[in-house]
């Protein structure tokens, strides 16, 4: 099951923001807790300097027999004026003026021992437990906005990364609603900056499949004319062999009958050839260059001998190549059978293999009458032949093999003989 990109950043982002929030409470609240203290600390204080000035023109031995001058009912802070010999038990004589937290009978209490003045000094207290409440509380309330901010944060996000992945989604519906037999580009203007190299790509690919289309309508439109003319002349020669009037008349006209039916099985077996390659059909594998070369020169060494032509094999350096057999197969053979065809009896051809430490050159060497330098690119034009070219045709073969290395990622390229006279088909590819 494919993940949802949206439920994962709304996942990511609303984990960190949950995580910082969580942070950001413990140290408020621990903030809050501590000033709470703090400031009760600052309040017994205060309620020490306050009480210690009311209590100058009072008797301080008669209000300070362990009497109880003043309670906070609220924070429960209890203050006592005592002379230096008189203290309760859980008042030590020995205590420094300022803060302290000391053990009585009823728990725990936070004092204030104040200056001693007149021969007594002032005693603040207040319970810990209290003061811990109280501390508590008031770090609990700065928790509120906090906890109440995360759900609201949660929502935002979510709403956030929905509407800024929208035009992803509807880059997808303009994408659905495009016509499968001529796609068009898709606009970029609305688009954000990081999927713009995306429509881009896309945009680039759909140029590829318009620009194949029309490669294959006219291809099989040129197919469609140039087996038009095999398949017409087929006709008219069942025709004349039907009106035969005699058996010689008969075999005369199966002989032109036989040859138009092999042109028109080797053009359809070219069209399949042609099909085959442009749909990469065939396994990559290491290719011995060397041993397939070998195979070709048997196979071709009948029509050879044939023709009285000398087929050679010249292998400087072994060949290996990446790719698949059968396409690299069907250039040679191509090479070789254009070679055969237009060499003139007694002639020589070379299957000359050569390679260096990034390309292997397979070349064909042949001393027939090649072809000009003006029409060495038309010549792998589908259906374009040489003008003044003798011999059947279909003007394929070439355009096979230019198709063929360029899914190998090879290099096919025509040049002059190195005495002048004939033709050197090379093919190069990076190893």
């Amino acid at each position: 099951m494919k993940r949802s990109l949206q439920q994962h950043l709304s996942l990511i982002l609303g984990s960190a923001i949950l995580l910082a929030g969580l942070l950001a409470a413990i140290a408020s609240f621990t903030l809050a807790y501590s000033e709470a203290k703090e400031l009760q600390d600052d309040m017994l204080r205060q309620i020490a300097k306050l009480s210690t000035k009311n209590s100058d023109s009072v008797d301080i031995a008669q209000l300070s027999l362990n009497k109880e001058d003043a309670t906070d009912p609220e924070s429960r802070v209890s203050v006592f004026h005592l002379p230096r010999d008189i203290t309760p038990i859980w008042l030590k004589r020995d205590l420094s003026p300022g803060l302290h937290t000391l053990d009585a009978d009823l728990g725990e209490l936070r004092v204030f021992v104040g200056e001693a003045k007149l021969g007594a000094f002032t005693v603040v207290s207040q319970p810990t437990e209290v003061r811990n409440e109280i501390a508590l509380n008031s770090a609990l309330r700065t928790l509120i906005p906090l906890l109440l901010l995360q759900p609201i944060l949660m929502w935002l996000i979510a709403r956030i990364v929905r509407n800024q992945l929208a035009p992803i989604t509807q880059l997808s519906s303009r994408l659905d609603e495009q016509p499968a037999y001529r796609p068009q580009p898709v606009a970029d203007t609305e688009v954000p900056q990081e999927i713009a190299s995306f429509v881009h790509a896309i945009n680039r690919l759909l140029s590829r499949i318009n620009h194949l289309q029309s490669q294959q309508q006219r291809f099989i439109a040129d197919a469609a004319h140039e087996l038009r003319s095999p398949l017409t002349a087929l006709s008219l020669q069942a025709q004349n062999l039907k009106q035969a009037e005699s058996i010689e008349a008969v075999r005369e006209r199966v002989i032109p009958l036989q040859e138009g039916i092999e042109r028109a099985r080797n053009l359809t077996e070219q069209l399949l050839n042609m099909a085959r390659t442009q749909a990469s059909i065939g396994a990559d594998a290491k290719i011995n260059v060397s041993t397939m070369a070998r195979e070709l020169i048997a196979e071709y060494l009948p029509v050879a001998e044939k023709k009285h032509i000398d087929l050679g094999l010249e292998e400087i350096a072994p060949v290996f190549l990446q790719g698949s057999l059968e396409s690299l197969r069907m250039i040679l053979k191509n090479a070789l059978e254009n070679s055969l065809k237009y060499s003139p009896d007694g002639g020589e051809i070379t299957l000359r293999l050569n390679t260096d430490k990034l390309e292997a050159v397979v070349e064909v060497i042949d001393n027939g009458p090649g072809i000009s330098a003006s029409e060495r690119e038309r010549v792998f034009d589908s259906f374009y032949r040489v003008p003044g070219t003798a011999g059947e045709g279909s003007g394929l073969g070439l355009a096979i093999a230019m198709e063929a290395a360029n899914r190998l990622g090879g290099v096919i390229s025509l040049h002059d003989a190195p005495d002048g006279h004939g033709l050197v088909f090379r093919y190069r590819q990076i190893k």
